[in-house]
């Protein structure tokens, strides 16, 4: 149907925008996604007026027709977990169909209709399946490289082929709104390097450093004083997030605490839900053992600042503290601590840049794994197969690509109400 490694849906939230015509959707669509999709079908949900729930996968195989059916069954299946919706929007991003660019047109066939054996019987498959399930395509258009145009609209007086100039779609009023409000929009993630910047150069202070505590904490795994430590160390960590750049022992000691898995999932876990299920869930997996006199490794002095983070009493989280799995999973608590996962994407940005091995690894998958929560499925492939390459066999980082590849929506951005939204504040 699609290659599976590319297979996988976009959920952010619709933002409070107005839309004016289809220039500004169509402009709306790579700043939504985070870069301009290429060989994608975008699916966008209607509530009324409103736009809803957005899609990508990538395009099936043209030639099969039971591959299309389905192909538009998959697709129909994704909108409806939006559950208010009553209509949508398609946009097909290919070249596929425009006659090699050249400008010349078949003999009899309407100036701007789609090629037969092209996206045409595409088009007519999502049409028969959302139809069906109430979820009529009220418009659809096809964008090409240079070019776009609307897929229904064959009068030449309005609609010459190839089309209007892609240059509509960036210089749109709407486009214009959202660099204004600091949007970008990057290469596709599935292209080289596209996700994620060039591997930087390996920082040996770092790397020196984290095995340093890699070493210290081999004794400590089952400590519940020394994961307390690593809590209190992430906290102020996540706090004090964008305010300069991590000193090299600093950077190690996290660095190290990520290699430890449970310890790891605890740092996400309190991310989003809180340190209480991060605790709770540490006991539940019974993963302590007698600690009576091993000390508790601290960083070294200086590493942060002299004053703790004040608190905001958001740590407390609810009870009973959700499990692991369903935070993970974004099926608790309701809504996650979307500022927090911030500051630790940020933070795992950092300390990932130093290098590879496992400690990059798992900075590679927590920002993974933070994606998929936002919806970016294509990001957040990029970066977990990243992470394999950098630790072959890297665990969470397969499951998770599992998870995508498979097209899961992470259950916070399947919600209105939880998704993350890119423009106001993360705070929930």
């Amino acid at each position: 149907m699609t290659s599976p490694e590319r297979a996988a849906p976009e959920r952010p939230t619709p933002e409070r925008l107005t839309i004016t015509g289809p220039e500004d959707i169509l402009g709306f669509i790579p700043h939504s996604l985070g870069y301009w999709p290429a060989d994608s079908l975008v699916a966008m949900t209607m509530q009324g007026k409103r736009l809803g729930a957005t899609l990508r996968v990538d395009l099936p195989d043209l030639d099969s027709d039971p591959g299309l059916r389905r192909f538009a069954r998959t697709v129909r299946d994704y909108l409806e977990a939006d559950h208010d919706a009553d209509g949508a929007l398609l946009v097909l991003f290919s070249e596929d169909g425009w006659v090699g660019g050249s400008g010349s047109w078949p003999k009899g066939v309407p100036a701007g209709a789609p090629l037969e054996g092209t996206l045409a019987r595409l088009l007519t498959a999502l049409e028969v399946e959302l139809e069906l399930s109430g979820l009529p395509v009220r418009d659809a258009w096809f964008v090409g490289e240079d070019f776009w145009r609307n897929a229904y609209c064959f009068d030449p007086a309005c609609c010459p082929f190839p089309g209007r100039s892609v240059d509509e779609i960036r210089d749109s009023r709407l486009n214009a709104e959202m660099v204004f409000r600091g949007s970008s929009v990057g290469e596709d993630p599935s292209s080289a390097g596209g996700a994620l910047p060039a591997a930087a150069e390996a920082d040996d202070s770092v790397l020196e450093s984290e095995q340093k505590w890699a070493t210290e904490f081999a004794s400590l795994r089952g400590s519940r004083a020394q994961f307390a430590k690593i809590l209190d160390v992430w906290k102020r960590v996540l706090a004090e997030a964008g305010e300069g750049h991590l000193p090299a022992e600093l950077a190690g000691y996290l660095r190290a605490s990520l290699r430890i898995p449970h310890w790891r999932d605890a740092v996400l876990v309190m991310s989003a839900a809180g340190r209480l299920a991060a605790e709770q869930g540490a006991e539940d997996f019974g993963i302590f053992a007698p600690d009576a006199g091993l000390r508790v490794v601290s960083p070294p002095p200086g590493a942060l600042s002299a004053a703790g983070p004040a608190e905001d009493g958001s740590d407390d989280g609810t009870f009973p503290a959700p499990g692991y799995g369903d935070v993970l999973l974004g099926l608790a608590p309701p809504s996650p601590r979307w500022d927090r996962m911030r500051a630790l994407d940020r933070v795992l940005q950092q300390i990932g840049a130093a290098g590879g091995g496992e400690g990059g690894a798992a900075a590679l998958t927590g920002r993974g794994w933070i994606e998929w929560c936002r919806g970016r499925g294509s990001f957040a492939h990029a970066l977990l197969e990243r992470a394999a390459a950098e630790h072959p066999g890297y665990r969470l980082a397969e499951l998770l690509s599992e998870l995508v590849s498979r097209g899961t929506l992470c259950g916070w951005a399947g919600r209105r109400e939880s998704a993350w939204q890119k423009f106001e504040t993360d705070a929930a």
